[in-house]
This record gives C-alpha cells, sequence and structure tokens, in this order.
C-alpha cells in the first residue's frame, strides 16, 4: 500500500508581506508574538516528527537594513504601486523613523534554530516578497530577486530548494528560473478556480467569501494528489509543483466554535490522503499565531495529534517539499 504524506509548509515574512496592508504598529502584535510562535511550533514538530519547510523571506537572514543592503539585486522590481516595493520603503524607513523595529523586519536568529531543530527544512519566500502577478515585474528583475535569495542563505550555509510564491502568485513564466537557481519544487495552489493565482486586485469579494466557507465545509474537494500526479504533470527540466490543500486557519477565543469545523475539514482530507496514500499540503503563516499563541499552538497540536494517529494507522508520513520532491526523482 502506498503511504501518504503530510507535508506543511510556512510563509515566514514577518512585516514584509503587509506593507500595502497597514502599518507596522497595527500589526505589532502579531509581529511581536512571532518569535514565541516560531519556538512553539519547533516545540511540536520535534515533538510529534513532523517534517516541515519554512519558506522565508530572503531579508529575514540580514542582521538590519544595512547588511541587508549588501544583497540588493541589480535589477528592482517596478510595481505600479510602489506599496509593494521592499527596497523603497527600507530606504524610506530603516534607521529613520522612530517606530522601526528590526524584530519586525529580520529574524537571523530564529533562522538558526530553524536550522538545528530535526526535521526543518529552510526554503525561499523569494528575497523581498516578490510579487509575480501584479503590474509590472519582470522575469528579469523576478532571476535577480531568486538569486538574491540564494545569495544570503549561502551566508548561513543554507541550498534554498523549495519555493512559496508570495500571496500563491506563482507565475509559470518564471518556472525556469527557479530551476536554473537549483530550486527543484514550488507551491502550486488548489486545483480550483476558487484557488486561481491572481493579483489582489483581480480576486473579486465573492470569491474570498466562498473560500472563507469552504474552510469550513466541503465546496472544492480534498484537493489530495499522488506523487505520479505531480510526475506527470511537471515538464522537462521544470521544478515539481507541490500544490496547497489547505490552510491552516483558526479564529480568536470569541470565534472559537469555528475552530472545531476547520479542524474536522482538515482530518478529513489527512485522513483521505493517508488511505489513498496521497499527499496532504497544509499551510500558513507564523505571524498568524503572534497574536493568542497559546490558543493557537493548541489547535496545531490537535492538528498534529491527528497525524500521529494516521501514522500509526496508516502508516503515514512527513515529509518536507525538499524530501517529496527526492523521491518523486526516484519513481
Amino acid at each position: 500500500m502506498k503511504q501518504g504524506i503530510f507535508t506543511i509548509s510556512l510563509d515566514f515574512e514577518l512585516y514584509w508581506g503587509m506593507l500595502d496592508v497597514c502599518n507596522a504598529d497595527e500589526f505589532s502584535e502579531d509581529l511581536q508574538g512571532t518569535p514565541e510562535a516560531v519556538r512553539e511550533m519547533l516545540r511540536l514538530f520535534k515533538q510529534y516528527q513532523v517534517h516541515a519547510t519554512w519558506a522565508s523571506v530572503g531579508l529575514l537572514f540580514a542582521q538590519d537594513a544595512q547588511a541587508a543592503s549588501a544583497f540588493y539585486p541589480q535589477i528592482e522590481p517596478q510595481y505600479l504601486n510602489k506599496k509593494l516595493n521592499a527596497y523603497q520603503y527600507l530606504r524610506h524607513y530603516a534607521d529613520k523613523s522612530a517606530d522601526w523595529n528590526n524584530a519586525y523586519h529580520f529574524a537571523p536568529a530564529l533562522l538558526d534554530l530553524i536550522k538545528v531543530t530535526d526535521y526543518q527544512e529552510i526554503a525561499s519566500h523569494t528575497f523581498s516578497h516578490y510579487y509575480c502577478l501584479e503590474n509590472t515585474p519582470s522575469t528579469a528583475a523576478f532571476a535577480a530577486d531568486i538569486q538574491a535569495a540564494v545569495n544570503i542563505a549561502t551566508t548561513k550555509d543554507i541550498k534554498l530548494e523549495s519555493l512559496v510564491f508570495p500571496r500563491n502568485q506563482w507565475n509559470s513564466d518564471y518556472l525556469s528560473i527557479l530551476k536554473q537557481a537549483g530550486i527543484s519544487s514550488y507551491r502550486g495552489n488548489e486545483d480550483s478556480w476558487l484557488y486561481r493565482a491572481s493579483s489582489e486586485e483581480n480576486i473579486p469579494f465573492f470569491k474570498r467569501v466562498l473560500k472563507q466557507f469552504d474552510a469550513l465545509i466541503n465546496l472544492s474537494g480534498f484537493h489530495t494528489y499522488s506523487l505520479q500526479d505531480v510526475k506527470n504533470k511537471t515538464k522537462p527540466n521544470m521544478p515539481y509543483n507541490l500544490p496547497s490543500s489547505r490552510q491552516l486557519r483558526s479564529h480568536g477565543q470569541s470565534w472559537s466554535f469555528l475552530n472545531s469545523a476547520k479542524k474536522k475539514r482538515i482530518c478529513k482530507a489527512m485522513e483521505h490522503a493517508a488511505k489513498q496514500g496521497e499527499i496532504f499540503h497544509l499551510w500558513w503563516h507564523p505571524e498568524d499565531f503572534g497574536n493568542n499563541v497559546v490558543e493557537r499552538i493548541q489547535f496545531l497540536e490537535s492538528i498534529l495529534r491527528h497525524y500521529q494517529k494516521l501514522k500509526l494507522q496508516y502508516n503515514m508520513q512527513s515529509l518536507t517539499m525538499a524530501e517529496i520532491s527526492n523521491k518523486i526523482n526516484n519513481i
């Protein structure tokens, strides 16, 4: 019987993913709690022997803005929405604003902790939280960004093998660039019109609402798939697409009654993958746990306990994205 696979990927980005959404102080509670959340996640992953892929923005590797500037790419993205540009933001705020906080932007110590924790992979979330479907980046700018991510990861003796596109804006035009940079897999989107990759402005409100309902009840399917499916759909000399199955979303205490429905949705899909010998790919942002860390870690632990049950009952295994790629290579 084929083994089911449980894989986790985390979009580790701190404030870089929120530049166009809110001011840093509006997101401060989440950011301040993120280090504790990361440490607690690592504790659980080690306890339950869960392999996880930490897709990290390259800027997080730096100690501060000055250290980061040494790795800036020669070609910067030229977004029409200037708020998306991390370099413009850095030049304007770093060391010039009383509100600037290095802990909101850089995390070398946390990355060191992830690196030495069993079963963990540090992967790429691009260097600058690069948006591939916003107006108007280019393949040349993306290639320069990925090279900057590779270069700064090398300073910690880390080889990037997997990537998650920021805001899930994966772009087929850029896949060959990943392969050239040594990246063997990326996280694509669920195979449904509901999750089709798009720029932020092109996601209609009704689709956002349906996604919220899909987290509670099965509107779009389990989104599990086999290793052979991945291999069959991959063009020669391209990285493997390891699509998301479900985003882990938990609510605060006032909305905690929704968590049982979300857990049930996730656990049913995990069990389906375990029985069918398929992959279930769960993802989230570590920053999402920064507010109400204890409660959200308890929710995560309930999911990991379910994985442990499936491991015992169906021999389900936990693998990082890089480990899955290696298995596909051997098919």
